[in-house]
């Protein structure tokens, strides 16, 4: 028999065993609908606050910032749109980089067409943003930077602790697509200075459908 190899974990990952062991009671026997009123809706309720704590626990932000969507483009949407139409009698303008993924990039064109003004940042060879030329973006409209943490193509990590101070310098929310990097790297959200993060499950391990954004309890969105 032939043997498979797979290498494309950037991709999605198989559901390990004690992921599956600690799902199968949701899908089989515990499947009352979280928001009812009756004892099995609220066993559920009680797993899914727990499932917040435990998230929480791995990027150092508060269980009620956690909010579960149901993919990585949903979170990344949410994330980027939410704060500009919440935030537009501030300011516009948002700045990203050229090679985010299609979710924030999609985004961030639909805003343009609403009226938006967004910078679309270079990257050098090695797929890396020139601080120096984030900073100088920077204007009195601007409302948010979102740039993601490991790219999704090339595996290029962003400084995104810089990244996080030069926003909060300019008092700029600050998103990250953190997809490709939770599992693989530790992020702290409150040493960035990260307001909004997006993560995805399928990507270290976990269920598919199953994804988390994190929103600071500081932000309007």
């Amino acid at each position: 028999m032939e043997r498979i190899r797979y290498f494309d974990h950037a991709a999605t990952t198989y559901v390990k065993e004690e992921v599956l062991e600690a799902m199968f009671p949701y899908f089989a026997l515990n499947y009352g609908n979280p928001s009812s009123i009756y004892g099995i809706g609220r066993q559920n309720k009680m797993a899914i606050e727990q499932a917040r704590k435990v998230v929480a626990s791995v990027i150092n932000s508060k269980p009620k910032e956690i909010y579960f969507t149901g993919c990585g483009s949903e979170s990344d949407n949410l994330a980027i749109k939410g704060v500009a139409y919440a935030n537009r009698e501030k300011g516009n303008h948002i700045i990203t980089s050229k090679i985010e993924h299609h979710a924030v990039i999609n985004s961030c064109k639909t805003l343009e067409s609403e009226g938006f003004r967004v910078t679309y940042l270079n990257v050098d060879k090695y797929g890396k943003i020139d601080l120096n030329e984030l900073e100088n973006n920077i204007t009195k409209d601007t409302i948010l930077i979102t740039i993601m943490t490991a790219n999704n193509e090339i595996g290029t990590i962003q400084d995104i602790e810089k990244i996080g101070q030069i926003a909060k310098k300019h008092n700029v929310y600050f998103h990250t697509d953190a997809v490709q990097a939770i599992g693989n790297l530790k992020i702290d959200v409150e040493k960035c200075n990260i307001d909004l993060l997006s993560l995805s499950a399928h990507k270290f391990y976990g269920p598919k459908g199953v994804r988390s954004f994190i929103c600071k309890t500081r932000n309007k969105i």
